[in-house]
């Protein structure tokens, strides 16, 4: 696949691994003939260091064999967080450690989550955009006149804090955005 055509979300084979491609910038060129840059930054899935990847426009990556599978939470141990395929009921174990910065958005209603799958093993889990979860603790509302909004910590059923309006309470189903951890609205 040409530069030009890799998006975030693309694997790609890159130096022998794959890469999940997380980011994309575009450098025009200031004289004329000059070759259009393509920047990516991507995660190798099999070491999971950051790459940075540099091209021509006119260059281009082999797409990686790579597959996705619907999964759902079956249940966290000590040391792995267990997942079952919807479409085949494999079940999949991935180490807690590798998925931690993922888990404070993961439930076992979670919908949309999805193993990454690269010559049968499963390397990583990608989640949705955006997740609904449920606001379990935060301060009541303060009410009065105030010009901008204001927002007050909240803590999610999965002890995520995220920063939600003020009028806000306990009990509320929010949806968060999974890339940034920031609140997008109330369900």
């Amino acid at each position: 696949m040409q530069a030009k055509e890799i998006k975030p979300g693309s694997v790609v084979n890159y130096e022998g691994a794959p890469v999940m491609i997380e980011t994309v910038t575009v450098q025009t060129p200031s004289a004329r003939g000059a070759a259009t840059l393509y920047k990516f930054r991507g995660r190798n899935l099999l070491t999971r260091n950051k790459t940075d990847i540099t091209l021509k426009g006119t260059e281009s990556l082999d797409a990686a064999d790579f597959g996705r599978r619907a999964i759902r939470l079956m249940y966290t141990d000590a040391t792995h967080v267990h997942w079952l395929d919807q479409t085949d009921y494999n079940q999949y174990a991935l180490a807690l450690s590798d998925v931690a910065d993922q888990m404070p958005y993961v439930t076992e209603e979670l919908e949309g989550a999805m193993a990454l799958i690269y010559n049968g093993e499963c390397l990583g889990l990608q989640l949705p955009v955006a997740v609904e979860l449920t606001i379990r603790a935060c301060d009541p509302g303060v009410r009065g006149n105030s010009a901008t909004s204001r927002t007050k910590p909240a803590t999610l059923e999965t002890g995520l804090v995220v920063q939600v309006p003020e009028y806000m309470k306990e009990g509320e189903r929010v949806k968060v955005d999974t890339r940034s951890g920031q609140f997008l609205s109330r369900v």
